[in-house]
């Protein structure tokens, strides 16, 4: 991607998109050149035809091409801080919890409490650490995600291929997820398919919610059971669908909530299980099964249980 531009003020920018940039959609683009600038400025720069691409009007969705020409209007960019410090536990796991790595893109096991990306009143996350650990790497973009208090598995690209490949098995049935779910209470059932659509929602504190409800989109998530303990299940859980929060409402639509979810979960047990010392969602992406986008072979990573999970499962009575 080549550039010209003046230093000395705010001027026109002419970036020519180089093969790194292909297939990525303007708004993504803008918002990683206009680092400090709103996003709803962005996209009203963009509506009011301020920004162009081989000197035509285009909508934030274009995906560029190779050799596309985008001209930037003049934008003021906020000073910037120096980079936040990045947290021990997760600089430690970004340098020493790598699953696998290759040209096309890293697996992390990723550590709970950390988000995977900045945004809502959190100033970066685990991809933000990431480039600023390897700052020479042109290119990371997460493929997917997991929530902020999930642990596990984590694919990061490191190409614009592989990004649209991954994206494409996402989509579609392509990759094969499944995390270890610690339920509240003693789950009968030996497996089951929850289809339950999910709807996003927003309740009166202002707090992302979603609900299982008939106007939401499908949402589908195989449980099986592992083991029964005294006053909890453990379970494999493998979403064919990859709605927001969707484990966490499907187990909670069958009675047993995760242990250690405060948003979906039962307050009296995760408060005895507080007491016990265990403080964390118990939700761990352990593993994901598909085929590199190079060769073909089908490629399976498996994140180890972290200590504090494992510990507790250690402590607590088989049935």
């Amino acid at each position: 991607m080549s550039e010209t531009t003046n230093k000395t003020k705010p001027q026109v920018k002419w970036l020519e998109i180089g093969e790194e940039n292909d297939g990525q959609r303007l708004d993504n683009f803008l918002i990683s050149q206009l680092k400090g600038v709103p996003k709803t400025r962005i996209y009203r720069i963009v509506r009011k035809g301020e920004v162009r691409v081989n000197k035509g009007r285009v909508d934030v969705k274009y995906r560029l091409q190779t050799h596309d020409v985008v001209r930037i209007p003049p934008v003021r960019v906020a000073e910037r801080n120096e980079a936040p410090a990045i947290q021990p536990t997760l600089k430690y796991s970004l340098e020493n919890q790598v699953l696998y790595e290759d040209e096309g893109f890293i697996v992390l096991n990723k550590p709970s409490g950390f988000a995977v990306h900045g945004g809502s009143g959190v100033s970066s996350g685990v991809i933000e650490a990431l480039r600023q650990i390897r700052p020479n790497q042109r290119f990371l973009e997460l493929v997917h995600r997991l929530d902020k208090e999930t642990s596990g598995c984590l694919l990061v690209a490191k190409k614009r291929s592989a990004l649209k490949y991954l994206h494409e098995l996402f989509r579609g049935d392509g990759v094969e997820k499944t995390y270890l779910a610690l339920l509240d209470g003693q789950w009968q059932r030996k497996k089951q398919w929850v289809e339950a659509p999910l709807l996003k929602n927003i309740n009166k504190g202002g707090e992302r919610m979603v609900v299982v409800s008939q106007q939401g989109k499908s949402a589908e998530t195989l449980f099986v059971r592992l083991k029964k303990y005294v006053d909890a299940t453990l379970v494999h859980a493998s979403p064919k669908t990859g709605r927001t929060h969707q484990i966490r409402v499907h187990a909670a639509w069958l009675g047993h909530p995760i242990i250690g979810d405060d948003r979906y979960g039962n307050e009296d047990s995760n408060r005895l299980f507080k007491k016990r010392g265990y403080k964390r969602l118990f939700l761990h992406a352990e593993q994901l099964r598909f085929r590199h986008p190079l060769s073909g072979e089908v490629m399976h990573f498996v994140a180890p249980l972290p200590q504090e999970l494992q510990n507790l499962l250690d402590h607590e009575k088989t049935v």
